[in-house]
């Protein structure tokens, strides 16, 4: 990828020499982060070089008349005024410039700080422009032209406020070996950025989970990502979330690639182990028979602060784990954890955020003495 705002844009960190040596680097740094618990080759995926994230956030800023895309300086001095990003797949590329017209010429840019971009692969397209200010029927009014002139939905956020312009959701296609699904991509919530990427976690996990006669359980499973793929696998899936949002997303896109052996509960971890010791009752446990289930395997994709202690020590009781981490230095500290009953026998690193020191690593552990 080349951009013109290297070295002056903070969304990239790591530019020099180019892909090949920001991947370099960044699996010489994870195989000696990992040493003391794996010593084989770590299976790396790659990203695409450029126009590769589905997903992006731009800050909006004035100079007089006109307005302006803008990213925090890699210093932190101030702002870098933009007018591309090759991180963005085609779709939001091709999208910006005409906004930022569309925007000027309606004369709805007072007081709009913030535009963030969800994109489906198809080209379907949600923007979320944000403002310091309350939006009104004119606002409405003028935004629907806009969406209707760039074929996009528009939604409108200011304080307690959110206008919908069409719809506030993408629907997503994902490609997992052969298997085809699809995944409906609300704003403002949690969702993979790049998808090429996200196809390939998904399709290395389902391959590391050997026992599939049996039950999985699920923990984390936010909107189902992982959860719906996996079901074909397995005789029934037991995944909980806290939050209500994604578990209502979850359950919409379980129905929408008509698979039917799930049961999502929303729960935290410490509630759900309550619920299968008998320690409490939960009335969001009523109708799942968790005696019903045999569950031998457990996959996990926790937040950046990982899982900590209580999640981990309750991981441990599973003859096989699969752990997706955003984060590999909390995955070291609960790695410290887990390989005191369980070895490591494969990894992986997934590229998915291009040109900063982020990646995505995958584990599978295996019960000592199996």
């Amino acid at each position: 990828m080349n951009c013109k705002y290297f070295g002056e844009c903070g969304a990239c960190r790591v530019y020099e020499n180019g892909y090949e040596a920001q991947l370099n680097q960044k699996i010489q740094i994870n195989k000696e982060r990992f040493s003391s618990y794996f010593k084989g080759d770590i299976s790396v995926f790659k990203s695409l070089d450029e126009h590769y994230r589905a997903r992006s956030e731009f800050k909006i800023w004035h100079i007089e008349k006109d307005i302006f895309y803008a990213m925090n300086h890699i210093d932190k001095k101030g702002v870098v005024l933009i007018d591309e990003c090759p991180q963005v797949n085609e779709y939001i590329a091709e999208l910006m410039p005409k906004l930022l017209v569309a925007i000027q010429e309606q004369e709805i840019g007072f007081k709009l700080f913030g535009a963030d971009f969800l994109s489906a692969s198809s080209g379907e397209i949600v923007v979320s422009l944000l403002y310091h200010r309350a939006l009104d029927e004119a606002w409405q009014k003028k935004a629907t032209e806009i969406a209707q002139d760039l074929n996009i939905y528009i939604i409108g956020r200011s304080r307690k406020q959110k206008l919908v312009i069409g719809q506030d959701y993408v629907t997503e296609t994902l490609h997992v070996n052969k298997d085809v699904y699809r995944f409906k991509y609300i704003e403002n919530s949690f969702t993979q950025p790049n998808p090429r990427v996200n196809e390939q976690m998904i399709a290395w996990a389902a391959e590391k989970f050997s026992d599939t006669k049996s039950d999985l359980l699920e923990l984390y499973c936010g909107a189902g990502n992982f959860t719906i793929p996996f079901a074909k696998k397995f005789n029934k899936v037991l995944a909980t979330e806290i939050s209500k949002s994604s578990i209502n997303a979850a359950k919409e896109n379980m129905l929408l690639n008509e698979v039917h052996n799930i049961e999502f509960v929303r729960m935290s971890v410490e509630e759900f182990v309550d619920a299968l010791e008998g320690v409490r009752e939960f009335r969001r446990m009523k109708d799942i028979e968790i005696k019903s289930y045999v569950i031998n395997s457990i996959f996990v994709d926790p937040p950046r602060s990982g899982m900590g202690e209580y999640s981990c020590k309750f991981a441990s009781r599973y003859n096989h784990i699969v752990y997706i981490s955003c984060n590999p230095q909390t995955l070291l500290d609960d790695l410290e954890i887990l390989c005191k009953t369980h070895d490591i026998t494969d990894m992986a690193l997934f590229d998915q955020f291009p040109y900063t020191h982020h990646v995505e690593m995958g584990v599978k552990l295996i019960k000592k003495g199996l």
